[in-house]
């Protein structure tokens, strides 16, 4: 006698897939080329047209699941971007995030019109698809290949806002289609205003009040704090589509709030999100393979390589030009923001967007960009850093990396401080006793695995994990981290010395 429930092969076959993607991901890492190349080579294999082990071909699904993964997403990305790197790397990377989307999608329009047997309406949309970098690949790719510390603020301010403004181009683009009518400057100027003016608002309302939430209300368990948040994404999202606004660029401001305004529970939040986030894409690509047919992609090689050579070696360089010209970027900054754009889950989800609206070269767009992609994480992907060495682009040490990182500790007002040494710092190789900390107690030191008592002889090396422990206090981390580079610091009142 056995009991068969209706879930039990769903739950088999889904936990088998992340299981595979996830060691998919590792095998990535080690081969050098980012993981979604891997994941949605496997889908393909996988799926109707491969080993036929997973049937999948329904684009509304796609859309939805798609529509979801991006929220989770956008959400992480806002939650780790650092409030440093987003000050100072907000007016090049929120420009080309929102006029070079723009500059690309115009260039690449024109361009496949003019190359490629299909209407103006077909060019747009597939330019509006790709005309936005994928911040999970520049990520991956930027922790491969360290570069200096202004170039990869930019690229991952940009990468993690500029989805917004390809969602709204390509939905845009659908309802003039839909609309079987001219849709003038002024739709889209209004259009334009709503989803981006609208989503900022929406966004911003429900990170203060979140974020506010989040650090005043006692909810309990810890895990309440990783629930609120997420929740948070969902209204924020909900909410701003309700009203006709972008509830992507919404999801990505409420992020930022609660990441930068919530340090009890950060880490933990983070975490979570982290976590969800990477599910959220192993399940993205390994859905946007399944519903890929490789025997189909042969017809999309040419046009698609078209496309992919306009898009890497014209229409990007040239948004990249007219967007960062005006900051006075040296041209092998240029070069290299121009070749690090690539391409990735959000342009291969967006053109599930016309396949499920029925649109009659829905299943042309969704092959195109599907190659598109492959190619840019192949080529662009795999590139990066040979590009970087030899425009003589190296980082400065771990000058990118954050000096120090406060970790609080719930119900007590404490908190403990990380600084991890390396050999730019000022601590590099001296003993305890001659250092006198601004703020705090150093309490332990992670070494190789193991965990040490310091004492006034213990010297620092390069790789030490040193944690401090300290009253809380809003400027503790920034002195501790002044401190640690051999920066000029005031003491903070209520120093417990060392």
């Amino acid at each position: 006698m056995t009991i068969d429930l209706p879930a039990d092969w769903p739950i088999l076959v889904v936990a088998a897939l992340l299981v595979i993607g996830v060691l998919a991901g590792g095998l990535a890492h080690r081969m050098q080329v980012p993981g979604l190349v891997l994941f949605l080579v496997l889908g393909m294999v996988i799926g109707s047209d491969g080993l036929g082990l997973i049937s999948f071909d329904d684009p509304n699904l796609a859309v939805v699941g798609g529509t979801v993964a991006l929220i989770l997403i956008l959400y992480e990305g806002g939650l780790t971007t650092r409030p440093g790197d987003l000050r100072r790397a907000a007016a090049p990377g929120v420009v080309l995030a929102t006029f070079g989307v723009v500059l690309t999608a115009l260039i690449l329009g024109l361009g496949t019109y003019l190359l490629l047997d299909v209407d103006i309406l077909t060019a747009l949309l597939i330019a509006a698809v790709v005309a936005s970098t994928d911040a999970s690949a520049v990520f991956t790719v930027l922790r491969r290949s360290p570069l200096p510390r202004r170039l990869r603020a930019v690229l991952e301010v940009e990468s993690g806002s500029n989805d917004p403004m390809a969602i709204m181009l390509t939905i845009g683009l659908l309802e003039t289609w839909r609309a079987q009518a001219t849709v003038g400057p002024a739709d889209w100027a209004v259009f334009a205003v709503l989803q981006l003016g609208g989503g900022l608002l929406v966004g911003a309302l429900f990170g203060f009040v979140g974020s506010r939430a989040l650090s005043r209300i006692n909810l309990g368990p810890a895990g309440a704090y990783v629930v609120l948040a997420l929740g948070l994404a969902g209204l924020s999202y909900g909410s701003a589509a309700t009203v006709g606004a972008s509830g992507f660029l919404a999801v990505y401001v409420t992020g930022l709030f609660v990441g930068a305004r919530v340090p009890l529970h950060r880490r933990g939040i983070r975490t979570f999100h982290e976590g969800l986030a990477n599910t959220a894409e192993v399940g993205l690509f390994l859905m946007l393979g399944l519903l890929v047919f490789p025997s189909d992609l042969p017809r999309v090689i040419v046009p698609g390589l078209a496309v992919a050579l306009v898009l890497t070696l014209i229409a990007r360089p040239l948004a990249v030009l007219a967007c960062l010209a005006w900051f006075r970027q040296p041209w092998q900054d240029l070069t290299l923001v121009s070749w690090a754009g690539l391409r990735g889950a959000v342009p291969i989800v967006l053109a599930t967007f016309p396949f499920a609206a029925g649109y009659p070269q829905g299943d042309l767009i969704f092959d195109m960009v599907f190659f598109v992609v492959l190619l840019s994480a192949l080529v662009q992907g795999g590139s990066i850093g040979l590009v970087a060495k030899w425009l003589d682009l190296r980082a400065e040490g771990r000058a990118w990396a954050p000096a120090a990182q406060a970790v609080p500790i719930s119900d007590i007002n404490a908190e403990l401080i990380e600084v991890r040494i390396t050999d730019d710092l000022h601590l590099a190789g001296q003993q305890l006793k001659d250092i006198n900390p601004p703020r705090g107690l150093i309490t332990s030191i992670i070494r190789g695995g193991r965990v040490l008592l310091p004492t006034a002889r213990t010297r620092l090396r390069n790789g030490d994990l040193v944690i401090f422990a300290a009253p809380r206090h809003p400027e503790a981390t920034r002195h501790i981290a002044a401190w640690a580079r051999g920066a000029p610091t005031t003491p903070v009142e209520g120093n417990g010395g060392n």
